[in-house]
């Protein structure tokens, strides 16, 4: 069976270095243009040492762009993290058709930031899904679903790099078996249960102190590492990371407690005993050693400018 691959970074990479690794007929690979003062992508990286045939388009809306995929005369497609829209003529092109990986048991949280939104909004499960793309956004036939729990001290980083990053590498070649051997199911998906966000952007991350405690712990780790959970103190951006719910009273964003642990700040309900941060003008450090370069104080008002 001829296969491509269209991705990027470490998971694209990942998928393809597993499908060659197994002997896999893979006859070219695709990814996202260079940026310049970036260094290449890591699929770009290994398609180029494995002598692999690799494009990177800026758009798949040509038909050149259908063409140059219909040039590989490819059995399937295997979309593993894509950022770029592509349209029908291109997903059709290879004889079997073209499957993708979503980190969201779908139709829950399509969108680009399916990981961050599950945490921040407080739920206990989540999972991927490798699916049949359309022109929808996360729209096509389920092939197959892993889920997974979301512990209480889960990240972003933890669930991505522990469980869906892993599992969806081996959820992808599981797929490309069930193409192979004809058995790969097209389920179609409940459109009316569908959930949709855009980007986890900065503004979302910005840490609302009046809420309750529970709210603010799982906004800044569903945004740990990336965008990162934020607020101002003393005019300056504090980004928040490691963090733990704690018993204080208080106004909301009032520092409450001080100690070699960190900093405790009251919410609307209950507090956050916070562990550690960056600094606007510097990397991330434990929030006691902040504390003491910065001149904190119990008492000091955070989020209030």
């Amino acid at each position: 069976m001829r296969i491509v691959v269209h991705g990027q970074q470490a998971f694209g990479r990942a998928v393809l270095e597993r499908l060659v690794e197994r002997g896999e007929d893979v006859v070219g690979a695709f990814c996202a243009p260079d940026r310049e003062g970036r260094p290449d992508d890591p699929l770009k990286e290994f398609a180029l040492e494995k002598g692999l045939t690799l494009h990177q388009p800026a758009s798949w809306k040509t038909d050149e762009a259908a063409a140059l995929m219909g040039s590989f005369a490819p059995d399937l497609c295997v979309m593993a993290y894509v950022t770029l829209f592509v349209p029908q003529p291109v997903l059709d092109a290879p004889k079997l058709g073209t499957i993708q990986y979503h980190p969201s048991l779908l139709p829950l949280h399509r969108g680009p930031s399916s990981i961050n939104w599950p945490i921040m909004q407080g739920e206990t499960k989540t999972g991927l899904t490798i699916f049949w793309p359309d022109e929808g956004l996360d729209e096509g036939p389920v092939l197959l679903q892993k889920e997974v729990k979301i512990a209480t001290d889960d990240t972003l980083g933890s669930l991505y790099f522990n469980q869906l990053f892993p599992m969806g590498v081996a959820a992808m070649v599981e797929a490309v078996d069930l193409v192979r051997d004809g058995v790969a199911p097209r389920v179609e998906q409940d459109h009316s249960q569908a959930t949709y966000e855009s980007w986890c952007r900065k503004s979302d991350a910005e840490i609302d102190w009046s809420k309750p405690a529970l709210e603010v712990y799982n906004l800044i780790r569903g945004t740990n590492p990336q965008p990162g959970a934020w607020t101002i103190v003393g005019g300056n951006e504090l980004k928040v990371f490691d963090c733990s719910p704690a018993e204080v009273s208080g106004a909301a964003g009032e520092v409450a407690a001080i100690s070699e642990e960190g900093f405790t700040v009251a919410c609307g309900e209950g507090g956050l005993l916070v562990r550690r941060v960056r600094p606007h003008d510097g990397g991330k450090v434990p929030a006691s050693e902040y504390v003491s370069g910065a001149g904190l104080a119990v008492g000091a008002r955070l989020g209030t400018g």
